[in-house]
C-alpha cells in the first residue's frame, strides 16, 4: 500500500529584494521588487507502508520544504501530494491524525509541564484511548529510557532528554507516518543510539512509515533502507541504500600498521590520507588498483604488523556527490 504519493511537486517563494541605499530603501516602501525562488522543482516519488526512507541533500536542497508540504503546513505551487489518501493542506485535521512530526530545531513540548502531564495533554488533544495510551507510554518510556525524568519540567531536561520526549509525543496517537527533520542534531552518541533503535523498533512493532532528513549520515546508514537524494529542488537518486552505496562506491581505504617502512608507496590512484607513528591510511581508487594488487605493493613497502581494509562509508560517498553537484 502506498502511504505517500508525490507527483510533479513544486513550491515557489516570492523573496523580497532589499535595495541598497537609504533612498532606494524608502522607495521600496511603496514599490517592492520580488524574485521568484524555486525551493522544490518537479519532485515525484511514492513511499509504501513501513518503509524507512532517508531524504537527503545539501542545505537549501528543498528537504524541509517538502516535509512541510507533506505535513500540510505549506501549500504546493503545483503538483499533487497524497498522504494516506488525503491532500494534506486541504484536510489538515484528518492528516494530523495520520502523522507525527519531529523538527530538531522546533519544540512541541510545554516548557513548564513535566513529561507525564504532557502525555495526558496530548492524550486529550488526539483522543487517544486509555488502553493505547497506557501501552504507548510504557513502551516509549522503556525504549527511550525516559523513566528517570518523567516528573521533571521540560525546562530542566537536557537536549537529549527533550528529543526523546519529542519522539514519544509525536508517536503517542499511533500515527501511520513519522516525519523526522534533523532529530539527532547536537546529541551525544548514546542518545543517538537510543533514538535510532527506537525508530527501527517502531517499524518492527507498529509498521510505521518513516521519512528522515538529516546531515548525520550514520542516521541514514543505521535507520534507513532507502535513500531519496535531492539537489536544487530535484530528485537525483531514488534507490535502496545498498544500491546507492554500490553505485557510488569507487574507492576503498587501507590502514596499515607496520614495524618498518622499506620504501615510499608511489602508485597512480593511491593517496595517503592519514599518517601516525607506525601507521598509515591510504585512499585507493578501485578502478585503478585492486585490493590484491595494493596488498602486494604494501608487502614490498613495509614490514607489516596488521592491515585493515574498508569500503567508503555513506558519509564519504554523500560528501563526494555533494562536491560533484556543486561543480555543475
Amino acid at each position: 500500500m502506498e502511504m505517500i504519493e508525490v507527483n510533479h511537486l513544486r513550491k515557489d517563494f516570492m523573496v523580497f529584494q532589499r535595495p541598497r541605499g537609504a533612498v532606494n530603501a524608502v522607495r521600496s516602501l511603496f514599490v517592492r521588487k520580488f524574485e521568484r525562488k524555486e525551493a522544490v522543482r518537479d519532485i515525484s516519488f511514492s513511499i509504501s507502508e513501513g518503509e524507512l526512507v532517508g531524504y537527503i541533500g545539501a542545505n537549501g536542497a528543498g528537504k524541509s520544504t517538502t516535509i512541510k508540504m507533506l505535513s500540510g503546513i505549506l501549500v504546493p505551487t503545483s503538483g499533487t501530494v497524497l498522504v494516506n489518501g488525503l491532500e494534506p493542506y486541504k484536510k489538515r485535521k484528518e492528516n494530523a491524525m495520520n502523522i507525527g512530526t519531529v523538527f530538531g530545531q522546533r519544540s512541541q513540548l510545554n516548557w513548564d509541564l513535566p513529561m507525564e502531564d504532557t502525555f495526558y495533554l496530548y492524550k486529550k488533544m488526539y483522543h487517544v484511548s486509555d488502553r493505547l495510551f497506557r501501552e504507548n507510554v510504557e513502551m516509549f518510556t522503556e525504549l527511550l529510557a525516559m523513566r528517570e525524568f518523567l516528573r521533571k519540567p521540560v525546562r530542566q531536561l537536557s537536549l537529549g532528554q527533550k528529543m526523546c520526549a519529542e519522539l514519544a509525543i509525536a508517536m503517542l496517537h499511533d500515527p501511520k507516518i513519522l516525519y523526522l527533520d534533523e532529530p539527532t542534531i547536537g546529541l551525544d552518541v548514546l542518545v543517538k543510539d537510543h533514538i535510532r533503535a527506537f525508530i527501527r523498533e517502531l517499524r518492527e512493532k507498529k509498521g510505521t512509515t518513516v521519512i528522515l532528513t538529516t546531515h548525520d549520515m550514520k542516521d541514514i546508514d543505521t535507520i534507513c533502507d532507502r535513500v531519496i537524494f535531492i539537489d536544487k529542488g530535484q530528485v537525483l537518486a531514488d534507490t535502496s541504500l545498498a544500491d546507492f552505496k554500490a553505485s557510488h562506491n569507487e574507492a576503498y581505504f587501507v590502514k596499515v600498521q607496520f614495524e618498518r617502512q622499506n620504501k615510499a608507496v608511489l602508485c597512480p590512484g593511491v593517496e595517503r590520507v592519514d599518517e601516525r607513528d607506525h601507521e598509515q591510511t591510504y585512499w585507493v581508487d578501485k578502478k585503478t588498483v585492486s585490493p590484491n594488487e595494493f596488498l602486494n605493493i604494501l608487502t614490498e613497502a613495509f614490514v607489516i604488523r596488521d592491515i585493515d581494509i574498508r569500503q567508503e562509508g555513506i558519509e564519504e560517498i554523500v560528501k563526494k556527490v555533494y562536491q560533484w553537484e556543486s561543480k555543475k
